[in-house]
């Protein structure tokens, strides 16, 4: 514990500039409330209390904490993310996703000088961005992609099984790699950002179809879930290879058409023809989406939970429950606070350290602190940190630690209780992605702010969903956690 004495009020001339720029404005709230108190004793008395004032600010941060792995077989898998492919790391495990999904239509089909028959191709493109994927770029993988035959449920989590809800038969297929050089489908987009479509082709029908279905009955293309009536959706998964998972940002179906214009006025008369490309039908956060994950954890990676070992293991694997000590804070601040104390922060750093393994395997971006009364709660509700029950932290590579969000309010209304409750104290952590808003300056699409995770200065957060974006793991070291809780206090 660190204590730090200030002189007297009337000596304020030797009281550091860096303390008094933080606890003056407080403390004169503090300073007139007891001058009041003082002329309703006595006149006498209000000089005197003034001048034996004397100022403390209390720094704590002598608190132990400990950390216990806990097995978690199954996430809310349910993002615009999507994950496919498989792995095979040795200090990690088996790692395989993939994907369910319905789609948004679109609201508008270009009719002008062209009809269904005019359709020449259609595609399903899943854009991945550089580096976005866990394992090797180069190796070959192949996609297919099957319909789906049956509506998908309500509730989806990563344990689902798409058995009996798509056709067998596929509709198309592809080879790919995560190399972008050579690649038609690479390009730029409006950030700088370097992109690749895995492209796949679809029969024309779909195209077709939907183009006469936008003549014939527009209000079906209305509502994703009338619309999910007439087209249930795709099963999209790998059919051969392994050794790399992807990150799916984007996956839109597109119609590749041409138009007939006549163009006349002239003494030869004729018709000519000019390409078109529409997104027909994309994935959206407002339709049904799921990553189908199954792992199956390396012994090495048990064996150090089995251990006793901080292991946080993701998206599947394990998440870390521990004891925040509340209550000792709690004590500590009754016991040391006199009549007039005002809480100055409550941080949690929480250092952590990257798992060997030999498909460099991260620890994850964010991770969440949530009461473990509320977690699934928070994730069910689509919930963001409230920084009362549920705190955020990014993980800070040159210091190899995560910084929660601001406790104080946390510790506030614990000390306005007067009491701690079990549930105040326990919490789990595991790995989640955030997304947020773009500014409004911003030329970026939802999925780049959603994929990349831009700066917090400037952007509000969405969204905080489990981490479904790729395979993660850290090992938590709550030995050198550390805890600073500090207060101001005046006393006579």
């Amino acid at each position: 514990m660190r204590i730090f004495n200030t002189p007297s009020i009337t000596q304020s001339g030797l009281i550091r500039h860096h303390y008094m720029k933080r606890i003056l404005p407080s403390i004169a709230v503090g300073i007139a409330a007891i001058a009041m108190q003082s002329c309703e004793d006595s006149v006498t008395q209000a000089g005197s209390s003034l001048v034996e004032d004397e100022v403390e600010i209390v720094d704590d941060s002598s608190f132990a904490v400990s950390g216990t792995s806990d097995p978690n077989n199954s996430v809310h898998s349910s993002t615009v993310l999507q994950l496919l492919g498989k792995l095979s790391a040795k200090g990690y495990g088996d790692f395989s996703s993939d994907i369910v999904c319905q789609y948004m239509p679109a609201a508008n089909v270009d009719t002008f000088g062209t009809k269904a028959s005019y359709i020449d191709s259609v595609k399903l493109l899943l854009t991945m961005y550089k580096g976005g994927f866990a394992g090797d770029s180069a190796v070959p993988m192949g996609v297919s992609v099957h319909p789906l035959i049956k509506q998908l449920p309500s509730e989806l989590y990563s344990d689902f099984n798409p058995a009996g809800y798509f056709d067998p038969t596929p509709i198309g297929s592809a080879t790919y790699s995560a190399l972008l050089n050579g690649s038609p489908y690479a390009g730029v987009d409006s950030e700088g950002s370097y992109y690749k479509h895995i492209a796949v082709d679809l029969p024309k029908e779909i195209g077709e179809k939907l183009y006469n279905l936008y003549l014939t009955s527009p209000e079906t293309l209305a509502t994703p879930q009338a619309f999910a009536q007439w087209f249930p959706g795709l099963y999209i998964t790998t059919s051969f290879g392994s050794g790399r998972v992807v990150r799916i940002s984007n996956n839109s179906i597109q119609v590749y058409y041409h138009s007939i214009h006549r163009i006349g006025g002239t003494e030869n008369p004729r018709d000519t023809t000019i390409a078109h490309v529409g997104s027909y039908m994309a994935v959206t956060p407002e339709v049904l989406t799921n990553n189908n994950i199954s792992y199956s954890m390396s012994p090495e990676l048990a064996s150090l939970a089995n251990g006793g070992e901080s292991i946080i293991v993701g998206p599947l694997g394990y998440d870390v429950e521990f004891k925040f000590p509340a209550r000792e804070i709690l004590r500590r601040y009754q016991e040391q606070a006199g009549e007039l104390a005002i809480v100055n922060s409550l941080s949690f750093s929480l250092p952590a350290s990257e798992i060997e393994n030999d498909y460099g395997i991260a620890p994850p971006p964010y991770i969440l602190m949530v009461k473990k009364s509320e977690k699934a709660k928070f994730f069910s509700t689509l919930s963001i940190n409230d920084n009362m029950s549920s705190f955020y932290a990014a993980y800070d590579s040159k210091t190899g630690k995560y910084n929660f969000s601001s406790m104080l309010n946390y510790i506030n209304d614990i000390i306005k209780k007067g009491e701690v409750t079990a549930e105040d104290e326990e919490f789990v952590i595991c790995p989640v992605n955030i997304s947020y808003y773009p500014s409004s300056s911003s030329s970026s699409s939802y999925y780049s702010y959603y994929y990349y995770g831009y700066s917090t200065s400037t952007n509000r957060i969405s969204s905080i969903s489990p981490y479904v974006t790729e395979p993660v793991m850290a090992r938590l070291d709550f030995k050198n956690a550390e805890i600073d809780f500090s207060f101001t206090k005046q006393t006579l």
